[in-house]
C-alpha cells in the first residue's frame, strides 16, 4: 500500500497538471479578444487549427504514450472524418447531429478492422502495416473522381446545428472546437487514469506478464486503437468544417509523421503534452514560415534540438519548473 505521503506528492502532482491543462485551455477560449492585438480572424484560425490538431495528438498519445503502438497511419482517421464530412455535406446533410455520428461509426468500423489486423503484429511491424494501411486509404480518397479525386473537395455549404448556422461564423466553429478539444482532454485523462490506462500502461512495458494475471491485452490495446481513431475521425470533422475543403493529403504518411512529432515534443504519456506539442509545432511552423522562405531548414533543427535536450518534451520541461505533473 502507498505510504500517505507517496499520496500526498502524487495528488499535489495530478492537481499541478489538471492546473496546467485548464490554464491552457482558459488562455485558449480567451483568444478571440487577445488575437486583436496580433492580427485579429488570422490568429483565430490559426490557433483553431492547432486545436484540430491537438486533438488528433491526444489520441495518437493513447497509442504511443500510453499503450506503445507506434501508429504511423494515424492521419488516415483525419483523412476519413473529413471525406464522411465533406461528403456528407455535398449531398445535402448538412446537420452535424447526422455528420457527428457518421463520422464516429465509419472511423470506429475502420479502426476495428485495421486495429484488428495490425495488433497481430508489433514493433516495426505493427509501424509498417499502419503504413500500410494509411496508404491504402489516401490512394482509396484519391480515386473518388466524383468527390474531387487527387484534387480535394471544395465545400459549397457549411455544417449547420439543429438548422441554425453556429457553425458557420468563425466564433461559432472556434468555441465548438474548444468544447470538444476540452471533452476529449478530459476524457484521455480520465481513461489513462482508470484501471484501463494502468493495464495499457503495464502491457507497453511487459505484455506477457500482465496476461499471466488474466487481463486480454490484445481486447484493451484493440479497444484504445478504435477509441483513438474515433477521437481522431472527429478532428477531421472539424479540420472539413474549418477549412471548407477536403483533400487526401491530410491523410499522407507525412502528416502521420507529423502528429508523431506533435507527440513527442509535448512529451509522451503526459496529461498535456499533446496541447503542448500541436500548439508549438503549428504556431512556430506557421511563424517561421512568414518570415523565412527556408524556413524549414530552421524548423526541423530546432524540433531535434528540443527532443534530445528537454527530456521527457515540453511537459518535462514544465515538470522541472514545477508546474507540470
Amino acid at each position: 500500500m502507498m505510504p500517505a505521503k507517496g499520496l500526498y506528492l502524487l495528488s499535489t502532482r495530478q492537481n499541478r497538471s489538471i492546473a496546467t491543462g485548464l490554464g491552457i485551455l482558459v488562455v485558449l477560449a480567451l483568444t478571440p479578444y487577445w488575437a486583436e492585438a496580433f492580427g485579429g480572424s488570422y490568429v483565430v484560425s490559426l490557433v483553431m487549427k492547432a486545436m484540430i490538431f491537438a486533438i488528433a495528438s491526444l489520441s495518437l498519445n493513447l497509442l504511443i504514450g500510453y499503450g506503445g503502438m507506434v501508429s504511423f497511419g494515424h492521419a488516415a482517421f483525419l483523412g476519413l472524418g473529413s471525406y464522411v464530412t465533406g461528403i456528407a455535406i455535398t449531398e445535402g446533410m448538412t446537420d452535424v447531429i447526422f455528420i457527428l455520428p457518421m463520422v464516429l461509426v465509419v472511423s470506429g468500423l475502420f479502426a476495428l478492422v485495421t486495429g484488428a489486423i495490425s495488433l497481430r503484429t508489433s514493433g516495426v511491424y505493427f509501424i509498417m502495416i499502419t503504413l500500410a494501411f494509411g496508404q491504402m486509404l489516401f490512394f482509396t480518397l484519391s480515386s473518388l473522381a466524383h468527390y474531387g479525386g487527387d484534387d480535394g473537395l471544395t465545400l459549397w455549404d457549411t455544417a449547420s446545428f439543429f438548422d441554425t448556422a453556429f457553425f458557420q461564423y468563425d466564433g461559432g466553429l472556434f468555441y465548438a472546437v474548444l468544447i470538444i478539444l476540452t471533452l476529449c482532454w478530459g476524457f484521455v485523462s480520465l481513461l489513462s487514469g482508470a484501471r484501463f490506462g494502468r493495464v495499457l500502461r503495464a502491457a507497453k512495458q511487459n505484455r506477457m506478464r500482465v496476461e499471466t494475471m488474466g487481463f486480454n491485452t490484445f481486447h484493451y490495446q484493440l479497444l484504445a486503437y478504435v477509441i483513438a481513431g474515433m477521437i481522431a475521425g472527429v478532428a477531421g470533422f472539424l479540420f472539413a468544417c474549418q477549412a471548407e475543403f477536403v483533400s487526401p493529403a491530410i491523410s499522407t504518411w507525412q502528416r502521420s509523421g507529423d502528429l508523431i512529432i506533435m507527440v513527442v515534443l509535448g512529451g509522451m504519456a503526459t496529461r498535456n503534452g499533446p496541447l503542448l506539442g500541436a500548439l508549438f509545432f503549428i504556431l512556430v511552423e506557421e511563424g517561421l514560415s512568414l518570415v523565412l522562405h527556408e524556413w524549414r531548414l530552421i524548423f526541423g533543427p530546432l524540433l531535434v534540438v528540443i527532443v534530445l535536450f528537454a527530456n521527457g518534451g515540453l511537459a518535462g520541461l514544465l515538470r522541472r519548473l514545477g508546474v507540470e505533473e
